[in-house]
């Protein structure tokens, strides 16, 4: 197995600092919100996006810098911030990307929201009829489920869950029993909406809403009858989320998992959001409680969760107002054919979602439950969601009697308890089920059925840049290919067997797998691109992905652009290289395209000296992926299938000069302004590939 290089020393001005790359994304996500050229109810969607990546950031990213922190750690990353000095600048930019965010909310998106009849409602603006609706709805739905905690010796604060709605309230006066506490907490029970739809009889407009926090506030006294209520205030704590398992103790994964899953929601505060109206007296007292400093605390001027505004989009039928839906297309091969077998045995398909049905696959898994001559189903389950087709299909093969394996991660990050669920109904079904290997997640996409046929056993493959999850199908960019090359079968039978039982690894033919040959084949392949320039020929790389960090794959692109090689990177994410600096990476541009679809596919194209090598991949450039999980790269064989992937997957969005951002030197982007006519790589793959 190739070493992995976190332990070698690169200098740390040839790197930028990954957290900090990481909010850059997060401001050409909030770049979509502010765009006018964006449908209305889809600038409001991104602007959820913002504050649901935000969420993870702090979950996950935050929460590790502190635990550095905590644990007396002055390591730094390859750029050498260390991980004081890295937190209060995430804290600077955070705060930065947070006011800019809600003020594209109060003064540009809710005003053009109401111009055209979709009004969030203040409680000052309320009429008598929907003053009296809403009095009714709070002490219907609201006002039983709620149990308002006044602190004293007898109730200690109570135990907060990660990322739920609070409310602070200060209070003055004597109860029942004589206390006066002077505080309280109202937890929102997660069971009630956050936004609630107001009758279109008694509204101006035909979209009118109001928050609960709203219809809390207003009715707070309720509570706490006979007190006088001073102030009432919104809050939410953001807690570590991450999980951990130790290896030398765990004898159970699923069990140990369970466990630690149902912590989760109380690790340690990270990030304290209050209402902008919050008393400094309330806002430093919850401080204290939650363990928190000054620099942790964010006054939003609204609502302290942005994420429940994402399903107003949905509730609102204004076609105009949204993206124009589209039908995916279906590739040729397979438009008029029934027999999905005889399709693949015809010549490699390839599918490019979503501007493709990612329905052959769920087919292929059909057509091999039903057809009697498949004797085995084999398949990798990373993201598939609650609600799963794919799933129910291997259930059902495995009740007709099929020999049917589910390599199933675990420690999906957030998809945890879906991925127990779907565990335990497999195997009461007679579905074998491993979790791969411990200490490695298994990342890969891959899904095999053995059928016999006339000449023996035959292998037809799927393999894809992204989940088998038919929601984010239709959100996200990815690449699959559905094969029955036999070198290839081979390869994934071998990628199988490791995951499922003991041995050493075997030497693929045409995949790079990690953790084992995925980084080094990479490495090996920019280094051949530079020895090619440095004799003389035409040295090429272009590569796209969602994040780009490690350091030994960023030194050897280095080194390439040194000697010649021009290199285009499209990176979706996080970027530690620097690109355009002069005698370190003059070659290499950088860009980043930011639309309607999350890009997700990972493409590595090396001119090869004429060759033309493509792979497609589920792995970023990241040492995680690299080291930590196992993943796969597969190669594009057919001329006509590689045409396709340097045109829809790498030319498209180089020519892109709408949606693509030109990373500067020093990690700051810059949008593209077209200076001829508009082409958005998305738009164009729509109109290409799409149903209509």
């Amino acid at each position: 197995m190739h070493t992995p290089t976190h332990n070698r020393s690169y200098p740390t001005d040839h790197f930028l600092n990954r957290e900090l790359s990481l909010l850059q994304f997060q401001r050409r996500v909030l770049a979509q919100a502010a765009d006018p050229e964006v449908p209305l109810l889809e600038r409001l969607r991104f602007l959820c996006i913002v504050s649901s990546n935000l969420d993870e950031f702090f979950e996950i990213r935050v929460s590790g810098i502190k635990e550095q922190i905590r644990l007396g750690s002055r390591a730094s990353g390859n750029d050498g911030l260390a991980p004081g000095e890295l937190l209060t600048r995430v804290s600077q930019e955070v705060h930065e990307l947070i006011a800019e965010q809600y003020a594209l909310l109060n003064d540009d998106i809710l005003p053009a929201l109401e111009s055209e009849g979709v009004v969030f409602l203040r409680r000052t603006l309320w009429n008598d009829f929907q003053r009296e609706w809403i009095r009714e709805y709070f002490l219907r739905e609201v006002m039983p489920v709620l149990t308002p905690i006044g602190l004293d010796p007898a109730h200690p604060f109570p135990r907060v869950l990660n990322k739920s709605l609070n409310f602070a309230i200060e209070l003055r006066g004597r109860d029942a029993f004589g206390r006066d506490s002077g505080a309280a907490i109202v937890q929102a029970p997660r069971v009630l909406p956050r936004v609630i739809r107001l009758p279109r009889e008694i509204c101006d407009q035909e979209y009118t809403f109001v928050f609960l926090s709203s219809i809390l506030h207003a009715h707070v006294e309720e509570l706490f009858s006979g007190m006088n209520v001073l102030g009432c205030y919104q809050f939410r704590v953001t807690r570590n989320s991450d999980l951990f398992v130790d290896e030398e103790e765990v004898k159970d994964l699923r069990a140990s998992l369970k466990g630690e899953l149902q912590q989760r929601h109380f690790g340690d505060a990270v990030r304290l959001e209050v209402a902008d109206n919050c008393s400094d007296e309330m806002a430093d007292f919850l401080l204290q409680h939650f363990r928190l400093g000054r620099d942790d605390l964010y006054r939003t001027p609204g609502i302290v969760n942005l994420v429940r505004l994402m399903q107003v989009p949905d509730w609102v039928d204004r076609p105009e107002l949204q993206y124009r839906p589209f039908l995916p297309g279906v590739p040729k091969a397979l438009d008029k054919r029934r027999d999905i077998f005889a399709a693949i045995r015809n010549g490699d398909i390839l599918l490019h979602h979503p501007f493709q049905s990612f329905s052959p696959v769920i087919d292929l898994l059909r057509a091999g439950t039903d057809d009697p001559q498949v004797v085995a189903i084999k398949m990798t389950v990373y993201r598939t969601g609650t609600d799963s087709v794919l799933m129910e299909h291997l259930a059902r093969a495995a009740q007709k009697g099929k020999e049917v394996t589910v390599v199933l991660e675990l420690m999906a990050r957030f998809d945890e308890e879906a991925n127990i669920s779907w565990a335990n109904r497999l195997e009461e079904v007679g579905v074998h089920v491993v979790y791969g290997v411990f200490g490695y997640k298994t990342h890969a996409k891959l899904l095999m059925l053995v059928r016999r046929e006339e000449h023996g056993l035959r292998r037809y493959v799927h393999m894809g840049t992204g989940n088998y999850h038919p929601r984010t199908t239709r959100f996200y960019t990815d690449f699959g290919l559905l094969t029955c090359n036999e070198e290839i079968g081979e390869d994934v039978a071998d990628v199988f067997k490791q995951l499922t039982g003991l041995g050493k690894a075997s030497s693929l033919k045409h995949l790079w797998q990690a953790p084992f040959a995925l980084q080094p084949n990479v490495v090996a392949a920019i280094n051949a691109e530079a020895e090619i320039a440095r004799q003389g020929g035409k040295g090429r790389i272009i590569a796209k992905m969602n994040a780009l960090l490690e350091p030994e794959t960023i030194e050897a692109l280095y080194a390439a652009s040194q000697a010649g090689v021009e290199i285009d990177l499209i990176v979706r994410g996080p970027c530690a290289l620097k690109p355009r600096v002069p005698g370190l990476s003059d070659n290499i541009r950088v860009r980043s395209v930011i639309g309607r679809f999350l890009e997700h596919h990972r493409i590595f194209y090396f001119h090869a000296d004429g060759k033309e090598r493509i792979y497609l991949s589920s792995a970023d450039w990241m040492d995680r992926n690299f080291f930590r999980r196992i993943e796969i790269a597969f190669p594009v064989l057919d001329m006509r299938l590689k045409r396709r992937v340097m045109k829809e997957g790498l030319r498209a969005y180089l020519l892109d000069n709408c949606q693509a951002w030109e990373m500067q030197p020093d990690g700051s982007y810059r949008r593209k302004n077209p200076r001829s006519a508009r082409r958005s790589a998305q738009m164009v793959l729509l109109g290409e590939l799409a149903g209509g």
